[in-house]
């Protein structure tokens, strides 16, 4: 699943992350909602605290605001510890409008790395056993804002200060949310249109974070859930779990909004997988949250 950016050469940082009881499966492989972990111990801590940029970021009110959020995890198996070794890395770039060929974005992008020793909580341990094995990786990309901000004053294609050179050398293209639903050509979609799942969604202060909305990781594990409701009313019952998921963030939802996922599934090379949105309750609004994710059995 060869999806991620190409990881740049900059600093770079370990760090041990903190693993439950729930985040790995019955079979030895990561639930892709614990790798996220690794962003907060590895980049956030462990390279940008103390950063110079950052400090010069909250002096402007400048936010970073999580855009885009890929995650993969690998087979495993992979036995109940404390903790999980990472490696990551992050970078300042610009995206370029293709319209008026002008800086229309800056960017902070991050990338992590989590490795964990091959083995079992309960039964016999594999043959290698111990091996330090990559278990699943993440890619997170965010556009700086000022969201406190008067609206005509939130966008942001400058920073001046410490660590932040005014506009960063780096380019990288910007992916538009909506483009995340685009299917590999070798995929085909297992029902002729997208449909609502049958359950509605309610959110709640359980879903939010200190930012003051729905925290990015609710979007994910809803999807994931109403997927595999979805295959098993296409008679795909088989056990699966999602190896890869990749979520692109237009707007954020709030406790007591409501809402609904569309989706379609789809089939890749043996593997199952789902294409849908998180759309509000008003029928003319936008879709908030856009995502692709794919399964393993």
């Amino acid at each position: 699943m060869n999806v991620f950016p190409e990881t740049p050469s900059g600093p770079r940082a370990t760090a041990d992350v903190p693993i439950r009881y729930e985040d790995i499966t019955q079979d030895g492989r990561f639930r892709l909602e614990a790798l996220s972990n690794a962003l907060g111990e590895t980049v956030w801590k462990g390279l940008l605290k103390d950063h110079p940029g950052n400090a010069a970021l909250r002096a402007q009110g400048i936010v970073p605001i999580l855009t885009r959020y890929l995650a993969h995890g690998t087979s495993g198996p992979f036995p109940m510890s404390p903790t999980i070794r990472s490696a990551g890395t992050f970078e300042f770039t610009h995206s370029i409008s293709p319209t008026t060929g002008e800086v229309d974005r800056l960017l902070l992008r991050m990338w992590v790395e989590l490795f964990g020793p091959t083995g079992r909580t309960y039964g016999p341990a594999p043959e290698e056993a111990g091996t330090l094995t990559l278990a699943g990786r993440v890619f997170a990309e965010h556009v700086l804002t000022k969201p406190f901000g008067p609206p005509a004053d939130r966008k942001v294609v400058r920073v001046d200060g410490p660590g932040l050179p005014g506009v960063p050398e780096a380019r990288s293209v910007w992916l538009p949310p909506a483009e995340i639903m685009t299917l590999p050509a070798e995929a085909r979609f297992l029902e002729p249109a997208p449909s609502h799942d049958p359950l509605a969604i309610v959110f709640g202060l359980c879903h939010t974070d200190s930012n003051q909305h729905v925290n990015s990781l609710v979007y994910p594990r809803l999807f994931e859930e109403a997927a595999v409701r979805r295959f098993a009313a296409l008679g795909r019952t088989k056990p699966v779990l999602a190896r890869l998921t990749d979520v692109g963030f237009r707007k954020p939802f709030f406790a007591g909004d409501r809402a609904s996922i569309v989706l379609q599934a789809f089939a890749e090379g043996g593997r199952l997988g789902a294409v849908g949105a998180f759309v509000p309750e008003d029928p003319t609004a936008k879709p908030h949250a856009f995502l692709r994710m794919v399964f393993e059995s």
